[in-house]
């Protein structure tokens, strides 16, 4: 267990925003950021992505099929990574992880494996090591852009995504822009990770519950 304690956060501090808005002024401060960073931290085992032939195709229970058409997005990948580091820009994600993995975050880590040949910078960290932030209910999904604002990713009880709450105190966005970064720097390359602890793994057991 790592000896950090996440900040507070309170939504009252913040402003709600709708899927459509989030996705909206995500993009546009993103774009925006020259010669910076970004960080996010993903806590959930499962989400219900939109927009993703490979999601939909593990959601079928097709495996092979959702991991080749991950294959078929590195043009685009290499593409975002010339147009990242024209503009000085390098995005940052701490993925959480549970075992036994849930299906969505097997499938979830070979996309990263995949996004890190391309130079985003992922890293793994195991629950037990923020148990000690969440002694009274999980971290929460979060990005920092380019130091400026935060944002907290909000989701229905099924993994869809439901928009957000955008931060922008400066010291909150500061303290939990560090906090990540130091969850970062105790996690593990996520390329070492999934060749050793991913890759052998049979094709998951979709539970209809969930997938």
């Amino acid at each position: 267990m790592l000896d950090l304690i996440a900040p507070a956060l309170a939504p009252e501090q913040g402003e709600r925003l709708t899927r459509g808005a989030y996705k909206q002024e995500f993009r546009e401060r993103e774009d925006a950021i020259r010669d910076g960073s970004s960080w996010k931290l993903e806590r959930g085992q499962h989400f219900e992505e939109q927009g993703s032939p490979s999601r939909d195709a593990l959601r079928r229970g097709e495996w092979d099929e959702a991991l080749r058409l991950l294959a078929d997005r590195r043009d685009a990948l290499a593409a975002a990574a010339r147009q990242d580091a024209r503009r000085g820009y390098a995005f940052h994600r701490v993925r959480v992880v549970e075992k036994p993995l849930t299906p969505y975050v097997q499938w979830e880590l070979h996309s990263q494996r995949q996004r890190a040949e391309y130079g985003e910078n992922i890293r793994v960290v195991l629950a037990d090591q923020v148990a000690a932030s969440e002694r009274t209910h999980p971290l929460p999904e979060l990005v920092v852009l380019g130091s400026n604002v935060l944002f907290q990713v909000l989701y229905t009880e099924t993994g869809a995504s439901n928009g957000a709450v955008r931060y922008t105190d400066r010291d909150l966005v500061t303290r939990w822009e560090d906090y990540i970064k130091a969850l970062y720097a105790a996690g593990e390359d996520v390329t070492s990770y999934v060749d050793r602890e991913v890759a052998h793994l049979a094709p998951p057991t979709l539970s209809p519950a969930k997938e």
